[in-house]
């Protein structure tokens, strides 16, 4: 039924306009469209839609991801933007914060200016 449609992705916000900055300009999404209710981005072909809400508690857990290619070069690009992943105390991770799964995929999270935790994966 849905398998040959568009998929849309939602990410809560109680900070718009810090919001719009950390997804167009630090994560280089395009915006597509903003109005009093949300900001649409394009996430490689995904539609990114940021919905602005009245209160919100971020969970601890990925809410979005992505898959690259070059884990190491996409945190560093990050960090130059002083976006540092995070740090878990329940598994081992290197000095940029990277976990390898029990798969061998190198795994880490960061979080955007509402505490919605992101990830990338390799």
């Amino acid at each position: 039924m849905l398998a040959n449609q568009k998929l849309k992705a939602f990410v809560p916000t109680v900070k718009p306009n810090e919001a719009k900055l950390f997804y167009k300009d630090i994560l280089g999404l395009k915006l597509l469209s903003e109005d009093n209710f949300a900001l649409e981005f394009d996430a490689n072909g995904t539609l990114l839609r940021i919905t602005t809400v009245r209160e919100f508690k971020p969970h601890p857990f990925t809410i979005l991801g992505w898959n690259v290619n070059n884990i190491v070069s996409v945190i560093k690009q990050l960090n130059d933007k002083n976006i540092f992943c995070e740090r878990y105390d329940f598994f081992e991770q290197d000095s940029l914060g990277i976990w390898i799964s029990p798969n061998g995929s190198k795994v880490a999270w960061f979080k955007d200016p509402d505490g919605n935790v992101l990830s990338l994966t390799e």
